[in-house]
């Protein structure tokens, strides 16, 4: 079998793996919530979230296209598939030590700045398209401030809306648990038409620099359907840990304000998906819950644990990085 032919083979290998592993890495975020408030049973949940980031995941392709794309031209580069493969492996390993530490850190975060840093290693700093780099930057570091903003007005608006229809709590937290399932199941769905399209850009990036597609523009459907099955059976599989983190580490959650976040998080997710922009979901449910949290009182937001999670998005970024030139290093000995 030729040489080439191996090497994609590995490449899809990997990225399906990095698509796996973010469905219960990421995913768990999508459902912390209305796990945490008992809207959902936490196995229901996560079949649900399974589904609908399938769907999500084969519905749109304008961010998959914008990874592999917008970073670095794959035609121009010698080694393509290496600096994919070097990346994968940055991308995973970050994946999995933040998983292990129950750490909602962000699989966005991990794969961009790997990719930044096996392209460097590859070809030295001119071959990085550093204006498309800031555009996605740009997203990964604004959406939390929407998020953070928005989940305020979210349910302040909310609070508003209660006030003028007073009811016991017990039924204001029965329809809230109630319309909890739909909301999670919209945030899920959204999150798949974000993040399981960063796997698709990285396969389509590793095509074209090994000449076996011509454009990233046109994404063939066993790359779309591949990456949305990997994602939903990860989704499947579940990560307990972090939804400790954010169904409860961040703000005792009630059905309302779970409700408030994972609507403000879905919109805003979706928003950035009709623009072709990858963010985080992480970063974006997060930040929503916070907002969330100090509209209903700014000393109800567990700050120590929302520090420590910022703490983590900063440091992804270049960590990967390093892990991705070190290993894009490692595989040219071997």
């Amino acid at each position: 079998m030729d040489t080439s032919l191996l090497i994609i083979i590995l490449v899809v290998a990997l990225a399906l793996s990095f698509d796996f592993i973010n469905g219960f890495h990421d995913t768990a975020n999508a459902v912390a919530t209305c796990v945490s408030t008992r809207a959902l049973p936490p196995r229901v949940a996560i079949y649900m979230a399974a589904v609908m980031n399938f769907i999500g995941a084969i519905s749109f392709t304008g961010v998959a296209k914008t990874i592999g794309g917008a970073i670095a031209d794959p035609a121009d580069l010698e080694h393509g598939m290496i600096i994919i493969i070097a990346t994968l492996i940055a991308a995973i390993i970050w994946n999995l030590v933040t998983w292990w530490y129950g750490i909602p850190s962000s699989s966005s975060h991990a794969l961009i700045g790997a990719l930044v840093g096996a392209v460097i290693a590859a070809a030295g700093f001119n071959a990085v398209n550093w204006s498309g780099f800031t555009d996605i930057l740009k997203a990964l570091l604004v959406s939390p401030i929407i998020a953070l903003t928005a989940g305020f007005i979210m349910m302040s608006l909310f609070r508003y809306i209660l006030s003028l229809v007073p009811a016991p709590p017990h039924k204001v937290n029965g329809g809230f648990r109630t319309f909890q399932i739909f909301t999670a199941a919209l945030q899920a769905f959204t999150h798949g038409t974000n993040d399981a399209q960063k796997a698709m850009g990285i396969i389509m990036f590793a095509l074209v620099a090994g000449g076996f597609h011509q454009s990233v523009d046109e994404i063939p459907y066993w790359v779309r359907i591949s990456c949305a099955l990997a994602m939903g059976l990860g989704t499947a599989v579940g990560g307990w840990k972090i939804i400790k983190t954010v169904g409860g580490k961040i703000m005792k959650i009630e059905p309302v304000n779970g409700a408030a976040a994972d609507l403000t998080s879905a919109i805003i997710i979706f928003g950035f998906t009709k623009l072709g922009l990858p963010v985080s979901t992480t970063h974006v449910i997060s930040s929503a819950i916070m907002g969330v949290g100090a509209a209903k009182r700014v000393k109800s937001v567990k700050w120590g644990t929302a520090q420590k999670i910022v703490v983590t998005w900063i440091i992804t970024l270049p960590i990967s990085a390093v892990l991705a030139s070190l290993s894009y290093w490692i595989i040219g000995i071997l």
